[in-house]
């Protein structure tokens, strides 16, 4: 089965799982204490699904009296970025352009998305094929600004994940040096690992944090 077609069937079974480990709450409490975000920031949501990783994003925005600059997302899924949109619909002044496109061809995404000073994922790179993640790395990374950030977050391969994630989600998993080695193929300059805070640190099990520049 194709990834969108995947998540086209399952959009409400993955809006109710992420609700239920308190994703978009976890992402929050990163980015509300993350050096990486200013006002005035150009950013894009790579692979956006419902909208979990935008709307953290926002609300730690909004919590840090920082004034976003413009903010775009894009997914493959349809039924997700729909999803996206009605819950953007239910909050006034939330204004995130979407989009319908595919990480390994981001001609296709609209006119000027490009030079953005952040660019955030979450749960997508790990449907790119394994042997195509340094290049779907890169292609974001070309649409970063000079000096701009790029913050991954992925999961792990560990035993919890493997039933969990790779067979139930039919997602890939990643150790840490994998991860390393394709930031380095994909032309990365510099790039750490990071923590969730101790108040979401039950993420710590799924997934790693890759921030790069």
């Amino acid at each position: 089965m194709s990834t969108e077609a995947l998540f086209t069937r399952r959009t409400d079974s993955y809006a109710r799982f992420i609700r239920f480990v308190a994703y978009r709450q976890g992402l929050r409490r990163y980015f509300l204490q993350s050096p990486l975000l200013a006002a005035g920031q150009r950013i894009l949501d790579a692979g956006c699904g419902t909208g979990a990783l935008s709307l953290a994003l926002a609300e730690a925005l909004q919590r840090r009296e920082l004034m976003p600059g413009e903010m775009h997302a894009f997914d493959l899924t349809r039924t997700m970025l729909d999803r996206f949109r009605e819950e953007m619909a239910g909050r006034p002044g939330l204004n995130v352009k979407t989009a319908q496109a595919n990480v390994l061809g981001l001609d296709g995404l609209p006119s000027g998305w490009t030079k953005y000073d952040l660019i955030v994922s979450a749960s997508m790179l790990e449907y790119v094929p394994k042997d195509r993640l340094a290049s779907a790395l890169a292609g974001l990374r070309g649409l970063l600004a000079p000096g701009g950030n790029f913050v991954l977050f992925i999961t792990k391969n560990n035993w919890l994940m493997r039933p969990m994630i790779g067979r139930w989600w039919s997602a890939n998993l990643y150790d840490a040096g994998e991860l390393s080695a394709a930031f380095g193929q994909a032309g990365f300059d510099r790039h750490v690992f990071g923590v969730f805070p101790p108040a979401a640190r039950h993420l710590s099990a799924w997934g790693h944090i890759v921030e790069a520049s």
